[in-house]
């Protein structure tokens, strides 16, 4: 047997051997079977990482696939080796339910502890650390681009970054044939970038220029601020200052610029402005010269002629006879040189900077027609005009005028022809030597701020001399003037340093600068926060144009990202600056970057503070204010322990003086639930950040500040149990008691939660029932001992009612007992708040006369009833607090039932006594503290101690006689109800203590007929129901059901209810219909229901009207408030209309009149009787019936005619808040039938210039034959010379006189009417007619301007001129004074 050495170096036979490492072979691979499935088992969480610190990597995403138990730690690691960065050089926010919280990685937590859900994406973002971007990894994988391509593979970055689509995307802001490099680092490109507010990236452009400008910056450093002379904030200077302090000195990767745009005097609106960045140029530097004009008389021998020195120019506009030789010329300056793109009427564009140079100074030829008056020879001669430069400026800027207007499509457009540029440009070939060594006789300043910069000699002001603007400020350098005049043409070449490119079209579009720095010669692209190394290639795509011919079409299909300005520096060593360095500021300016570092360093700890800050929900029932449980937002640092939690919690619910700190804890709490999750016994000194779970954006649950007195203990709340509101039920006194509170485990029995309620409340569980509320209408009886709560139904938050008790009513069904009638009752009714109207001296004289007493008694007696509502709401508490509405009884023990939501017991009312009979026929008959309506479909029997009639019975007619004589006792004085009160004479109610009988309780919770309808307003046109289930009041005849009413008096807190007005606090149950909830505030109210609107009140105030009377409450809900109105209330199928008067010839022709009602069924005959004394009392009209019309009004326009015999809703359509014109007429009314066409026509007399008054005429057909018939027969224009037009726009169709002979469309080509152009198929279109022969009146200049004016104010107050007016640009205004001054007469 062959042997071969073990592990163990023994000889062990080769078999063996072999059968050992098997084994161990196969036990090595089921331990990874088992590790692979265990990980299968367990979930997954789903993480999608963005990366945001860089342009190239925000659009890429990173997914990792990890499972439930990593730890945030382990996280970050997989993260930073994912993304290439060096872990702890950057952050993770997760974002939650719409914010971002910070993860922290030193926590422990696992994914799923810390509310990562498995099975879903969790989205998460890589930021920026402290400001500063993270560190790339530096190992050799290829990971560190998370790509594999090094920065040679990698193409530049150039132009606007891509906006939510991947790199190379095309889109309005974007080329694709542009490529992206990668976004370096600051630290790596050493510049900071600038945020771009929302439309602020021509600002941004335009500030890298001037940052990047050695000798503007120095120069600003080199001016001092003086707190002491000017504020700051308003300061032009002294925020670039600050701004380029922290663009040279700030380790962030971007900053804002508000502080810059504030000291312009701008407002978050001019954020959202897009504007020229050569008109930014312009108006800044404008800005701040003078700013330092203002500031040189402090600061001498600085000067203030830093723009002029760095940035003006100066040329020669001439104009040279070409007979005599004699030449006209003046001086000009200049801050830069628009170039043309493409020469007007031209279909092929200059191809270089060079090109559009030359034609800039080409001279034109004036002849012809255009020719000069020559001084000299005192004649007009053909001449030579055109432009020379005397002088350069030291940094010149090139305008590319790209933006031009297409005269074919009247619109503006951008020209994206290719114009290259060189990267030296040599000008001297453009310098003219000999004018510049002639006598400046005529010159002026700074004349280029015009049009795009264009210095042509018609923009030109020579009304200032060569001395004007000469200012000192700042100094540039010591050089004098002499040597800043340029040297001869061999020093003139000038070195390109700043490239701003558009990227967009002439609506808008996207500023970003190339810039070259002049201390590493290194080309950048600063794309707003984005800073990039580009290349020299990366310069020649801003070139613009396509790659075809450049013929008159090629614009439109080329890259619409070009360059737009370019600035060139004059190479001269002896003036070249150079950046200054930190070493090298002047003393304000260290001064000034060490306030900048200690602001950065207080934000920055500002910001660590708040990403280690919890913030979570707080609520806490406050022991004084009862109404509502208070909320507020705890902000306590994760380190501050849970007793220091608490005494903030203590403070800032305001607490101290009410309860002492030690009777009150932080508990955890489900606000959704209202459940009260777990306490923190003996954690005390437990860290927040522990307790919480770390620092979240959000959190699944809140905490709760509980108090006790001081000798009650606090109890402990333990993970896993539920809590359950325990409401004790008690059939005798018909209440529920308010909650009791007890925890209770799910795994509990029936029985065993019996004996927990009953240690709780002293009830007997044998004889308990509970009753659990597991929604809204769904009561469940918890009738099997053995059955556990979890398999019941019960969750976190839990309601149940209990009765204990031997009443018979255990043995009845549930759904027939008592408790569920009262539950029922219970769960349907709803708390509302009610503001009265104040009562008018007319009710009390009804009031008075129901009573019976005589009427000039009444009047005497006004004064002390002039408030009958008050007295009811008042002095009738002492004289019928104990009057029963309970028939055949004469005293009543009941107690006040319970409600929903937060009146849960109400206490009972005092022993009843006997009322007197005088006050029971005083008005003053309503019990202030409870008023138990019960509200019935049936007639039924009132009873009273004093005053019931046995046998006695009242029609239905007779009771509503009584309402319309008295408005408050009604209801109370009558032995019988209307049709909307209580009682059932079909079958004996079983009485109930409070007075309720069985009927009173639905055999359901759930809504019947109406219940969930959505309720409408302002018209009382029924959705449901028909004429035989409802009557005339909204009540339903099908069903029977006795619903809840009460009603007591309520002081508003905030006072609203002082000044007359009162409140009353309703309890209904929410299945009561409008009608019948209408019946019961009579008293209240003191009219009738048909005399008093109901308004709802939603939030801001704003109010609905209820109106549909079937309808019920329910959708109402508890504390909502109402409003009741005085007014004349909608009955099912009446609408409210506005009446309004038209007066076609007036300048106002639409006048409200009235508003009024329209019933379904009522002729428009009818409707005008009734509209006749409304009109005579309100408006002093008085009208005869057949003198005047209504029809149809369309917002402005009078529409069709109705006819005395139409019917509302058979021939004529209404709706909710209708509208219809009322027409006086001269005569009898002509239109007879629905066939004619009434048309409202108006002449045109050119000769005059004016138009007539309007016409009605009345056409029997829609022919044009007739309507000129019509025409000429009221105007006595001839047939064949008549011509007419429709109008246009809202009636009356206002045109100007001066506008009407050509812009309507005369004598249209067609038969009828009915066709295109006019579609007249309506009455009441507008139509203008005229004779063809009559020619305009010839005016003279002065004569039309004046008739201009005239029609301009005309139709100015008529408000009727209608003509399209483009979007206006906002103009571009930098405010020396810190903002706008708005003119007092502008609103």
């Amino acid at each position: 047997m062959e042997m071969v050495p073990s592990e163990e170096n023994q000889l062990v036979p080769k078999e063996a051997m072999f059968w050992s490492c098997r084994q161990s072979i196969f036990d090595e691979m089921k331990k990874r079977f088992s590790q692979i499935e265990n990980a299968a088992e367990e979930p997954r969480v789903l993480c999608i990482v963005q990366d945001t610190t860089s342009a190239k990597t925000v659009n890429e995403r990173l997914t990792l696939n990890l499972p439930a138990s990593t730890t945030l730690p382990k996280l970050f690691e997989d993260v930073a080796h994912k993304a290439g960065y060096v872990n702890g050089t950057f952050d993770l926010a997760w974002r939650k339910t719409g914010d971002m919280g910070s993860l922290d990685p030193s926590s422990e937590m696992s994914l799923t502890e810390f509310g990562f859900e498995p099975g879903k994406r969790n989205f998460l973002q890589l930021t920026d650390k402290d400001g500063e971007q993270p560190q790339i990894a530096s190992d050799e994988s290829g990971t560190a681009g998370s790509s594999g391509l090094d920065d040679s593979s990698q193409e530049r970055f150039i132009g606007p970054l891509p906006r939510d689509c991947t790199v190379g995307c095309s889109s309005d802001y974007s080329s694709p044939s542009y490529s992206y490099s990668s976004i370096l680092n600051k630290s790596d490109t050493g510049y900071v970038g600038l945020v771009n507010q929302a439309m602020t990236c021509y600002l941004n452009s335009l500030l890298q220029t001037l940052f990047m400008t050695p000798e503007f910056r120095n120069a600003l450093y080199n001016w001092e601020f003086e707190e002491s002379e000017e504020d700051p904030v308003t300061s032009i200077p002294y925020q670039l200052q600050r701004l380029f302090l922290l663009l040279q000195t700030s380790k962030k990767r971007a900053i804002e610029t508000t502080d810059v745009t504030r000291s312009f005097g701008w407002d978050s609106s001019e954020a959202w402005q897009q504007h020229d960045v050569q008109e930014l140029c312009r108006v800044m530097f404008d800005a701040l010269e003078q700013k330092w004009k203002q500031t040189e008389q402090q600061f001498s021998p600085l000067t203030a002629d830093l723009i002029n020195q760095l940035y003006q120019g100066k040329l020669k506009d001439y104009v040279r006879c070409l007979e005599c030789g004699y030449e006209s010329w003046r001086i000009d300056t200049y801050l830069d040189i628009p170039l043309v793109i493409r020469p007007f009427g031209a279909s092929q564009a200059y191809g270089s900077v060079e090109e559009a140079l030359q034609a800039f100074v080409q001279p034109e030829t004036l002849d012809g027609a255009n020719q000069y008056f020559c001084e000299r020879c005192k004649k007009k001669c053909d001449a030579r005009k055109g432009l020379r430069f005397l002088h350069f400026p030291y940094l010149l800027t090139l305008q590319l005028k790209r933006f031009d207007f297409d005269y074919t499509t009247m619109h503006r457009i951008k020209l994206n022809d290719r114009m290259s540029f060189p990267e030296e440009l040599d000008m001297s070939p453009f310098i003219d030597v000999e004018d510049e060594k002639s006598p400046q006789t005529e010159s002026c300043t700074d004349s280029g701020a015009e049009n795009e910069g264009s210095c042509h000699s018609d923009q030109m002001s020579n009304d200032f001399s060569a001395d004007d603007g000469v200012d000192e400020g700042i100094c540039l350098d010591s050089a004098s003037s002499t040597e800043r005049v340029l040297k001869p043409k061999s020093s003139l070449t000038f070195e390109l340093f700043s490239v701003m490119v558009h990227s967009g079209s002439a609506a808008g579009g996207h500023y970003y600068a190339c810039i070259k720095s002049f201390s590493d010669g290194q080309w950048y692209s600063f794309n707003d926060q984005h800073v990039s190394k580009i290349t020299q290639e990366d310069i020649r795509k801003t070139y613009g144009g396509s790659s075809g011919s450049r013929g008159y079409y090629s614009s439109a299909f080329a890259s619409s990202t070009n360059a737009y300005m370019l600035i060139y520096r004059l190479k001269d060593p002896s003036r070249n600056a150079k950046y200054l360095d930190c070493d090298d500021f002047p003393e304000h300016i260290k001064h000034l970057v060490q306030r900048e570092k200690e602001s950065e360093e207080q934000e920055k700890r500002q910001r660590e503070i708040e990403r280690n800050t919890c913030k979570i929900k707080l609520f806490c029932m406050h022991p004084v204010k009862m109404m509502a449980m208070m909320e507020n937002k705890l902000e306590v640092h994760k380190d501050k322990t849970l007793r220091e939690a608490t005494e903030m919690a203590y403070k800032l619910m305001e607490l101290d003086g009410v309860v002492p700190l030690d009777c009150c804890r932080l508990v955890k709490y489900d606000e959704f639930h209202e459940y009260l999750e777990r306490s923190y016994e003996g954690e005390e000194d437990t860290p927040m950040g522990l307790l919480l779970g770390g620092v979240k954006s959000s959190y699944m649950f809140d905490l709760l500040l509980e108090t006790r007195r001081p000798e009650q203990v606090f109890q402990p709340y333990k993970p896993g149990e539920v809590m359950v509101k325990v409401h004790v039920v008690d059939l005798k006194t018909d209440t529920v008691a308010p909650p009791v509170s007890i925890r209770a485990y799910l795994n509990q029995s029936i029985t065993e939660f019996k004996q927990l309620i009953a240690q709780a409340t002293e009830l007997s569980a044998e004889t308990m029932r509970v009753v659990l509320e597991r929604c809204y209408n769904d009561l469940r009886l918890l009738y099997v001992p053995n059955k556990t709560l979890k398999a019941e139904g019960f969750f976190r938050s839990n309601k149940v009612f209990v009765e204990s008790s031997e009443s018979p009513d255990h043995q009845v069904t549930f759904t027939d007992s008592l408790l569920w009638k009262l539950l029922d009752r219970h769960g349907n009714t709803i708390r509302l708040f009610v503001s009265l109207p104040v009562q008018s001296p007319g009710t009390n004289r009804t009031i008075c006369q129901k009573v019976g007493g005589d009427p000039e008694e009444c009047s005497e007696g006004s004064k002390g009833n002039r408030n009958s509502v008050e007295t009811i709401l008042e002095e009738s508490t002492e004289k019928l607090k104990n009057l029963s509405l309970q028939p055949q009884q004469g005293t009543s023990d009941s107690q006040k039932s319970s409600d929903t939501s937060d009146f849960e017991q109400i206490e009972s009312p005092s022993p009843s006594q006997e009322p007197d009979s005088s006050s029971v026929s005083a008005v003053v008959a309503v019990d202030t503290r409870e008023l138990e309506i019960r509200v019935a479909s049936g007639g039924g029997a009132y009873s009273d101690p004093e005053t019931q009639f046995p046998g006695e019975e009242r029609s239905d007619s007779e009771v509503n006689n009584d309402r319309s004589t008295s408005s408050v006792d009604s209801d109370i004085l009558s032995s019988s109800h209307s049709s909307d009160t209580l009682c059932n004479a079909d079958s004996g109610p079983i009485q109930l203590a409070n007075g309720l009988d069985s009927h009173s309780i639905t055999s359901s919770r759930r809504s019947k007929a109406n219940e969930g309808k959505k309720e409408t307003w302002d018209t009382a046109e029924e959705d449901s129901g028909t004429d035989s289930e409802y009557d005339e009041n909204g009540k339903s005849k099908a069903e029977s059901y006795y619903l809840y009413f009460r009603a007591e008096p309520y002081a508003q807190e905030d006072g609203s209810g002082e000044g007359g007005q009162k409140c009353v606090l309703v309890h209904v149950d929410k299945r009561i219909t409008l009608s019948a909830f209408k019946q019961n505030l009579e008293p209240f109210v003191g009219v009738t229901s048909t005399q008093f609107k109901v308004f709802r009140v939603y939030a801001n105030n704003q109010e609905f009207e209820s109106v549909r009377l079937n309808e019920t409450l329910s959708s109402f809900s508890d504390d909502n408030k109402i409003t009741i109105r005085l007014g004349r209330a909608l009955k099912k199928g009446e609408y409210r209309v506005k009446v309004y008067q038209l007066l076609v010839n007036d300048a106002e022709p639409c006048k409200f009149l009235v508003d009024t009602v329209f019933a379904k069924g009522m002729t428009v005959k009818q409707s005008k009787e009734e509209l006749m004394p409304q009109l005579k009392d309100q408006c002093k009209l008085d009208l005869n019936i057949d003198k005047f019309r209504l029809r149809k009004k369309t917002w402005k326009n009078p529409g069709t005619v109705f006819l005395d015999y139409h019917v509302y809703e058979e021939d004529i359509n209404i709706s909710s808040n209708w509208e219809v014109f009322l027409e006086v007429l001269d005569g009898p009314e002509k239109m007879k039938s629905m066939s004619q066409l009434a048309v409202l026509t108006r002449r045109w007399t050119p000769a005059q210039m004016k138009l007539e008054p309007f016409q009605e005429v009345v056409l029997e057909s829609s022919s044009v034959e007739e309507l000129k018939e019509k025409l000429s027969e009221i105007s006595g224009v001839p047939l064949e010379n008549l011509e007419f037009a429709k109008g246009r726009g809202t009636f009356p169709c206002d045109i100007s006189v001066l506008e009407i002979h050509q812009d309507l469309d005369w004598n249209p080509k067609v038969s009828t009417l009915n066709v295109w152009p006019l579609y007249i198929c309506d009455d009441g279109a507008v139509v203008f007619y005229r004779d063809s022969t009559e020619e305009p009146m010839e005016q003279s200049e002065d004569e039309r301007n004046e008739l201009m004016k005239k029609e301009s104010s005309r139709l100015l107050k008529t408000g009727h001129r209608v003509s399209y007016s483009p979007r206006k640009e906002k103009a571009l205004k930098i405010y020396l004074d810190g903002g706008p001054v708005k003119d007092p007469g502008q609103d």
